[in-house]
């Protein structure tokens, strides 16, 4: 069989099942190493039958270099702190990686180490150097860089939702680099594979649940990023809501326009520009306000954007699946363009209704 080799390590998680899901019905991918320690010495169809792949593989434990003389590229789909400890062995090999975790999304060890204190403690980490090389796997903003890297780190569902909605204003310079709001709604796959007790269905199902009100981890994620695109300091208040749903992210974004004649049309237009060639970002009228079942199992984002003459306020609504846009669709996504392909090669963008 021909076809550019997959690696797919943590494949029984919610990550990895998508990840795997997505890539069986690519036309250029084949996946020809699963890896998983709980899993590990398990065929594929004993473990979940209900995803049959076309080589029923045997999970096995994630050596580097059995990845490495199987695969050319390698998905992590791994907790946070445990893909750095398998990312550099990886690389000495020449496979490249696209990490779904949080490892390598900021700039410096220094502070991922600040923001993910208890995995810090518990996974010593001396590789500063990757995280300094990492692109940050935002395909509509960093498809060139993406193209050519060797170590991609895929943003969380938060960012990607929050980050495809603001960068155009913050870049053009049309929102103030404060007072920014971001209200998020996530369904409770956002939360893993692993028994939770807040995600019971008995505790999330009939509520709504704010929870890193103050101080999630995503916030400086957010505004790392939009620091970055905006050439000056960005300060974001952030808070996440638990819905009762399973799959599905709808992020709402409130900043105060710096100039107060701008309108919904112009806003909307601003953005049709800025994803003009990004298949995987639509923009609807002004008027029409995105539900994350329009994008349910698909790698779309689905903007909306309405102004508060009133108050002089923007409002971007963005819509996307957490699992898909948000993780594992986002990171085939940076596979496609890593290995020179249309970044939406094999992506669903059209959902089933309802």
């Amino acid at each position: 069989m021909s076809g550019k080799r997959v690696a797919v390590i943590g494949a029984s998680g919610y990550g990895g099942l998508q990840t795997l899901r997505l890539l069986q019905g690519h036309p250029e991918f084949r996946v020809t190493f699963l890896g998983g320690e709980r899993s590990s010495g398990k065929r594929w169809s004993e473990l979940v039958p209900f995803l049959p792949l076309s080589d029923d593989l045997v999970v096995r434990s994630p050596d580097a270099q059995a990845i490495a003389d199987a695969a050319d590229f390698a998905v992590l789909s791994l907790p946070n702190g445990l893909a750095a400890q398998l990312v550099p062995e990886l690389l000495i090999r020449g496979v490249r990686v696209v990490d779904l975790s949080a490892d390598y999304r900021y700039r410096s060890l220094a502070q991922w180490q600040e923001v993910y204190a208890t995995e810090a403690r518990q996974v010593p980490r001396a590789d500063d150097d990757l995280c300094q090389e990492a692109v940050y796997g935002l395909v509509e903003w960093e498809a060139a860089r993406i193209a050519g890297a060797r170590l991609v780190a895929a943003p969380g569902c938060f960012p990607t939702s929050s980050l495809l909605a603001l960068l155009p204003f913050l870049q053009q310079g049309l929102i103030e680099n404060r007072g920014i709001v971001i209200d998020a709604k996530t369904g409770t796959s956002g939360g893993g594979r692993a028994a939770k007790e807040h995600l019971l269905l008995a505790e999330a199902a009939e509520a709504v649940a704010p929870y890193g009100v103050v101080g999630h981890r995503h916030t400086s994620e957010i505004e790392q990023i939009a620091s970055q695109s905006a050439g000056h300091e960005v300060q974001v208040q952030f808070t996440p809501h638990l819905m009762p749903m399973v799959r599905g992210l709808l992020a709402t974004v409130y900043a105060r326009l710096r100039d107060p004649g701008l309108t919904a049309d112009d806003c909307t237009t601003l953005l049709q520009a800025a994803y003009r060639h990004s298949p995987c970002v639509g923009v609807l009228p002004v008027g029409t306000y995105p539900s994350t079942k329009w994008v349910r199992q698909t790698n779309r984002c689905l903007l909306s954007v309405q102004v508060d003459k009133r108050t002089g306020q923007l409002i971007v609504m963005s819509a996307i699946d957490n699992l898909v846009k948000g993780q594992a669709g986002q990171g085939v996504q940076c596979l496609n363009l890593m290995a020179s392909l249309e970044p939406a090669t094999g992506l669903p963008l059209l959902p089933f209704y309802p």
